[in-house]
């Protein structure tokens, strides 16, 4: 339209040429994120872009969990992404292709200072696509202090001594494990939480899952996590609204003290700061736990991502925009006077010293070694239909074994799109 403008009005260069416009600083770029992402930093980071560059930002969402992952592969597919993406790490951004879809970043200065764990998790073939946008979060559980101290429970060191918490508080009353299985992506925390467990018992399990020579539903440790799932519905710990309630309510629940254990990401920390900030103190984390307390430690999940569609109009603007994510003033900005709830994957960045409760507890983990990537970070297989089986499992309508193997099928179609070896 701009271009048919200029032409009817016979806006010209000296030269009688049409001026390039694309050199111009007036440039929109389009940011593709989840819609169950805390926006109050990155809407930060957009403003401070637009004032220093010129570069204004429209903000598209997307649905989380698997439903999230089919819109990201339809919009790849049929050309209609955004200039610039927030999507996961790791296994599920191979399972996009991104060699055919996303811009490598591997010559560009900020990617200097990335950390190295980081950048291997966003590289494919010797290429490198992705920034981190936030910080490393843990999977285990948040529990209510308060309520706690109450009944006189001690943090468990073991999965027994999780039952046997649980069993107290459901004594008490209050719902023992909170479940918000409306929003399917919380429904394999448990699962995906016990990575370290498994590891700590079978340490060759990513490379042996990856070709094909172990299957959860043949591994002790790892069918262990789908039994860990099923059992906590099979005591009756959830609350009666587990199938229906969201992440939100769940979140209030953990607050109110009503709900008093919660198996989540720690991510869920910077939306209690948000919307119950005189309740931080209420709020503490402890690791999933194994059945062996000399093994105990914590998954790790590392950041999300930020990647450049390679169709996109503005590519140098799209590196603008990059760069200053990764600088000082954009880190800052990102955090907007918050502490991260982990570790950054950029170099020089930490600075834990007003961390929150909660925060502490996952940190001392981290500098104490006691950490292990998810899974998905070891191998680049994760079925996407690893929602659906839990909340399956999570619900009582089919056996841990049955979960499994399902997973195990989920995963052996993945293998075989990637072409990886020995499937």
């Amino acid at each position: 339209m701009l271009l048919l403008f200029c032409v009817l009005a016979g806006c010209t260069s000296d030269n009688g040429s049409i001026p390039n416009h694309s050199d111009t600083n007036e440039v929109t770029l389009s940011l593709l994120i989840d819609n169950q992402a805390d926006q109050e930093g990155i809407r930060a980071v957009v403003e401070k872009i637009e004032k220093k560059y010129q570069i204004k930002t429209d903000i598209e969402t997307r649905p989380s969990g698997v439903e999230g992952h089919q819109v990201m592969k339809t919009r790849l597919a049929t050309g209609d992404m955004a200039d610039l993406v927030i999507y996961n790490s790791g296994s599920l951004l191979q399972s996009l292709n991104p060699e055919e879809y996303f811009v490598d970043l591997k010559d560009e200065p900020f990617m200097r200072k990335i950390v190295p764990s980081f950048k291997d998790s966003v590289t494919v073939n010797g290429k490198v696509f992705g920034l981190p946008l936030g910080s490393a979060i843990a999977g285990g559980w948040l529990y209510n202090k308060k309520v706690y101290q109450e009944l006189g429970l001690s943090v468990p060191k073991t999965w027994d001594e999780l039952i046997s918490n649980s069993e107290r508080i459901k004594a008490a009353g209050k719902t023992a494990v909170i479940g918000t299985y409306r929003d399917d992506w919380t429904t394999q925390l448990i699962v995906v939480a016990d990575y370290h467990n498994v590891i700590a018992d079978d340490p060759t399990f990513a490379e042996d899952f990856s070709v094909n020579k172990a299957k959860f539903s043949t591994t002790p440790a790892a069918l262990r996590s789908f039994e860990k799932l099923s059992e906590v519905y099979q005591r009756g710990f959830l609350n009666k609204d587990f199938q229906t309630a969201t992440y939100k309510e769940g979140m209030k629940m953990l607050i109110d003290g009503t709900g008093v254990q919660y198996p989540m990401l720690s991510s869920i920390i910077m939306g209690i700061a948000k919307n119950y900030p005189d309740k931080m103190n209420d709020i503490g984390f402890f690791p999933q736990p194994g059945d062996n307390p000399e093994k105990k430690g914590v998954t790790v999940f590392l950041p999300a991502a930020i990647y450049v569609n390679k169709n996109t109009q503005h590519l140098e603007a799209a590196k603008k925009w990059l760069a200053y994510s990764t600088s000082p003033e954009g880190v800052k900005t990102l955090f907007a006077g918050r502490s991260p709830i982990g570790p950054l994957a950029i170099k020089g960045m930490d600075d834990t010293k007003d961390a929150i409760p909660a925060v502490k507890d996952i940190l001392s983990y981290f500098q104490s070694g006691l950490t292990t990537p998810a899974l998905e970070y070891l191998s680049p297989l994760k079925g996407s239909n690893l929602p659906q089986i839990t909340m399956k499992v999570g619900s009582g309508q089919i056996s841990a074994k049955t979960g499994a193997g399902l997973y195990d099928k989920d995963v052996e179609l993945q293998a075989k799109q990637l072409g990886l070896k020995g499937w």
